[in-house]
């Protein structure tokens, strides 16, 4: 039923309000600005420099010929058509969906989830805990993101807990059918593995389911349109008990009937449910696509070459340190890997304690103690996931060339 869950959104009438629409700290105002909370979270989201970079971030097929297959940014932005159509249909906030939208996968690596599991092997054996890019998402719009204020200082992005919460609970990875969310107003540090918690608000569990039914479907448009499910079509047709001969099968296919079951069995009692055909689909769905696509044997030497990238580009910043300050380490990149030291020691400037952070209007909070090696291969986990494919690439060639 349409507007079913209006009494349950996330507005000003929810008890849930005044911790939704918190800040780590106040937030500067402008005298003509005419937007809500959420959209100021929308905008600051949009003009970061990582949802920029997501447009050059495999999504599961890495730097295809043909441009019409889908990257990091184009998944971004269906998950955000679904999460809207979903909430508007329900009745609950859609700028609060819109944001977490754009914001959920800022903290993924260069080169997909395969990049995310090299970048969790390094940050096992160097820190003793796993990179997960929920994770690393909260922490990069809380401490490495910046954005010039009205006075040309740059600061962190400072969100609202609301869209803060979206990120780290936006897990797609989900095999329970009905999900509703938490009551409890949780410290987000609080946070140790993917999907520990339910999200605090309905809307980012709209989010959480949108980007499953984002992702399945286009997944599997793409194969079909690389060739990669030729020899798997029939088993296709039949798991989604599809006519062949009237079109191909495409990702609007899949969500139509994704979306309209959702909204059909959905209520805030029950909470977000799909019915059992659909949940069942899904699951199928995702088999299929584990087998066939995700596991297949064209995706892997890309990613026995990811591991070769991203392990050179760890080693040789992790090398650096000279066990006294990582500001004055990286001066041993710049003879051979001018680039990489370039843009390393700027970004390292950012978040270390310095004499000239006043010089240069910074003022984000410090994260790292410039003595302490465990706080560098922090920054270079930071740093590395931000970088883009291309990006890394072009640094791994530098480091192998002469």
């Amino acid at each position: 039923m349409k507007n079913l869950f209006i009494d349950v959104a996330t507005n000003t009438n929810s008890s849930k309000w005044n911790n939704s629409i918190s800040r780590i700290s106040p937030l500067y105002s402008r005298n003509i600005d005419i937007r809500s909370e959420f959209q100021r979270d929308y905008t600051r989201i949009i003009h970061s420099t990582a949802y920029r970079r997501l447009k050059h971030k495999t999504q599961v097929f890495f730097s295809p010929g043909n441009d019409h297959i889908c990257t990091r940014i184009e998944h971004v932005t269906h998950v955000e058509s679904i999460s809207y159509t979903i909430a508007n249909y329900l009745g609950l906030n859609t700028e609060l969906t819109k944001a977490i939208s754009v914001a959920h996968d800022l903290g993924h690596s260069p080169f997909g989830h395969e990049g995310e599991h090299i970048l969790s092997d390094f940050s096992n054996k160097d820190l003793g805990y796993p990179f997960w890019h929920e994770k690393n998402g909260l922490e990069l719009v809380d401490y490495i993101e910046l954005l010039e204020d009205d006075n040309k200082s740059k600061q962190n992005l400072n969100l609202t807990y609301a869209v803060r919460d979206g990120i780290i609970s936006h897990c797609g990875e989900i095999d329970e059918n009905c999900i509703k969310p938490r009551d409890e107003f949780i410290d987000l540090k609080d946070y140790k593995y993917p999907n520990q918690f339910s999200p605090y608000t309905w809307e980012a569990c709209v989010v959480k389911v949108s980007d499953k039914i984002a992702y399945l479907g286009r997944d599997i448009e793409d194969a079909i349109t690389l060739g990669i499910l030729d020899e798997h079509l029939d088993e296709l047709y039949s798991l989604l008990n599809y006519d062949s001969s009237n079109s191909k099968i495409t990702n609007t296919f899949i969500i139509n009937f994704l979306v309209s079951d959702l909204c059909r069995n959905s209520s805030p009692e029950k909470g977000l449910c799909f019915s059992n055909e659909a949940f069942s689909l899904i699951n199928k769905i995702k088999q299929f696509n584990y087998k066939n696509i995700y596991l297949c044997n064209k995706i892997k030497p890309s990613t026995r070459f990811f591991k070769i990238v991203l392990s050179e580009i760890y080693n040789t910043l992790k090398s650096c340190f000279n066990d006294i300050s990582a500001l004055s380490s990286v001066q041993g990149l710049q003879k051979f890997y001018p680039k990489l030291y370039d843009d390393f020691s700027k970004f390292l400037y950012n978040y270390y304690n310095h004499v000239d952070r006043e010089k240069f209007n910074l003022k984000n909070k410090v994260i790292f103690d410039d003595s302490s090696k465990q706080d560098f291969y922090r920054a270079i986990l930071y740093y590395v996931s931000g970088m883009t494919d291309n990006y890394a690439i072009e640094i791994y060639n530098e480091i192998i060339g002469f």
